[in-house]
């Protein structure tokens, strides 16, 4: 990819491309549906298989001390994105993986073996649509007309497809240029796309360093949802089963330490993921610290459901199907319901 013109790489585009190249993990061992091998943590006779992103579950746990004491153990597969994640979960290749709240869509639209066990709520305030500071454009009415970078079947692209039709406008009303954020970040700096709809870490960097403002955000218009996702194969193994309930606990342990540590966290993201501190901080407090670990009830159902029927109306998935045929609730226990407000760090977050 060549660099932005006007734009130093060592500067913008390096930290994005080691945050994608990451994402790609070890080369030790390659895994089903693009995930690599990253290690092992734990001891035991039972090997629970993880699928993650990079500065995601693993990078988590290990900063809030939560794989210390495992009684089994995990083994470590990374992914670029949610979609490839989960063709693993459907291959049974990973038993487990943490991902947002629209790749399940897809996964199941497409008859994926997979099961929603669990679920978090975080502001939507990272869910952006961003364009240059001295863009034109005020409001997102006047995306009319307008060129649109977003990753296909990410969160992003149901924020972009709510945020038209609360302006009045459909997809159809714009031109969509399907990239992924390191081609999307060239696009956008280039001028070569009006507008640019996508998520945090991202959103937070290209505030800080590409020349950004926000035109509008998912807030009060996407559940602000992320699920951990797991094979039905292995929710009907018993002790499989007993280590998925004591992982996802692990999981809600370990946003809690975020919450409460969120400079501790925010460096050691940006030392997972070559993410500048500031930036790394920046998306923290914006959305990935004001997680707070939910049950997938029948409101979570609900709003998933509405992400399906207009992916299906929009012809965007294959076909409309009933989304709580494709969850699990057996351990949201005590959990809050899925509306409970997400954490915040004051004023202006």
């Amino acid at each position: 990819m060549r660099p932005p013109r006007h734009i130093t790489p060592a500067a913008l585009l390096l930290p994005f491309a080691l945050l994608l190249a990451g994402c790609g993990g070890s080369s030790r061992a390659a895994g089903a549906g693009g995930g690599t091998g990253s290690g092992t943590d734990g001891k035991g006779s039972l090997t629970l298989n993880v699928g993650d992103q990079k500065g995601g579950s693993e990078a988590l746990l290990r900063a809030a001390g939560e794989l210390d004491d495992l009684p089994y153990k995990i083994k470590w597969s990374t992914f670029t994105s949610g979609p490839p994640l989960l063709e693993a979960v459907n291959a049974g290749a990973v038993d487990i993986g943490g991902v947002g709240n629209t790749p399940p869509v897809f996964a199941a639209a497409a008859k994926s073996k997979i099961k929603v066990i669990a679920g978090a709520h975080s502001r939507s305030d990272g869910e952006a649509i961003l364009v240059k500071k001295d863009s034109p454009l005020k409001n997102p009415a006047q995306l009319k007309g307008k060129s649109i970078a977003v990753a296909q079947g990410s969160s992003a692209n149901y924020q972009l497809v709510a945020s038209l039709k609360k302006a009045g406008l459909s997809p159809k009303d714009v031109t969509l240029n399907y990239l992924q954020p390191a081609d999307a970040l060239a696009a956008f700096t280039r001028g070569k796309v009006d507008a640019w709809a996508v998520w945090d870490p991202y959103t937070s960097q290209a505030l800080d360093q590409a020349d950004a403002r926000v035109l509008t955000t998912g807030q009060g218009l996407v559940n602000g949802l992320s699920f951990q996702v797991a094979a039905p194969a292995a929710l009907d193994d018993k002790k499989k089963a007993a280590a998925l309930k004591d992982y996802t606990a692990r999981l809600r342990r370990a946003q809690n330490w975020v919450f409460k540590h969120p400079d501790a966290w925010a460096k050691a993201w940006a030392e997972e993921t070559g993410l500048p501190p500031k930036v790394a901080l920046d998306a923290v407090k914006r959305t990935r610290g004001t997680a707070v670990t939910v049950a997938v009830d029948k409101a979570a159902v609900a709003s998933e459901q509405q992400i399906v029927d207009t992916f299906a109306k929009l012809k965007l998935i294959p076909r409309t199907f009933d989304f709580g045929e494709f969850v699990d609730p057996r351990f949201n226990g005590d959990l809050p319901p899925s509306g409970t407000a997400p954490r915040s760090y004051g004023k202006g977050r």
